[in-house]
């Protein structure tokens, strides 16, 4: 399978959590961060968009431009720090269930389209759980303007992408962390079930 690279989306607000840094955030004792990291292993060049935070030593931490300017900054950013690779697995950080096994689904069906993104139960495209061509990602943010603020539905409105279900009788790739709702479940699953 072709070489990819890893961009890691961790600076949002939290707004939702009460401004807590998310992606340090504990499930089952490990930090989200660590967890959508440990997902995508082989990637090269790993690289986190957001505030200074603790990172392996092989990973590369940028900052968009503004400071908070919302996941399509912090996707343009991201692009510039890439380097010369093909592909990319484009992702929140607050994803806990990701793994290995799903990025391998999204990297095979990536193949014959610009992308491919997971698929939640609801039936809902997750844009930052997705394997993207670099080039159509780079012409995708050039064509939205400037990125800040801009919705990410925008940037992958053009593009054509795979879709991929993933079948778990376990915790859901896809799920985020995005309130405290979401934490609970999240712990719920990490205990068990």
């Amino acid at each position: 399978m072709d070489p990819y690279g890893a961009l890691v989306l961790a600076g949002g607000r939290a707004t939702r959590l009460g401004g807590v840094h998310k992606p340090g955030l504990l499930i089952g004792g490990v930090p989200l961060l660590d967890r959508v990291l440990a997902a995508v292993p082989d990637a090269r060049p790993r690289v986190v968009v957001g505030p200074e935070q603790p990172v392996p030593g092989d990973v590369l931490v940028v900052r968009e431009n503004p400071p908070g300017g919302g996941p399509v900054a912090a996707l343009a950013a991201g692009l510039t720090a890439l380097g010369d690779v093909d592909w990319v697995a484009l992702l929140a950080g607050d994803l806990p269930f990701l793994t290995v096994d799903a990025l391998t689904l999204l990297r095979g069906a990536a193949l014959e389209a610009h992308g491919a993104v997971l698929v939640d139960a609801s039936g809902r495209d997750q844009f930052l759980a997705g394997v993207y061509r670099v080039s159509a990602l780079v012409d995708a943010v050039r064509s939205v303007g400037p990125p800040s603020g801009a919705p990410m539905r925008r940037v992958v409105a053009g593009l054509e992408l795979a879709r991929v279900r993933v079948s778990t009788d376990g915790a859901p790739p896809w799920l985020d962390c995005d309130d405290a709702e979401d934490i609970r479940i999240a712990e719920t699953w990490e205990a068990g079930g």
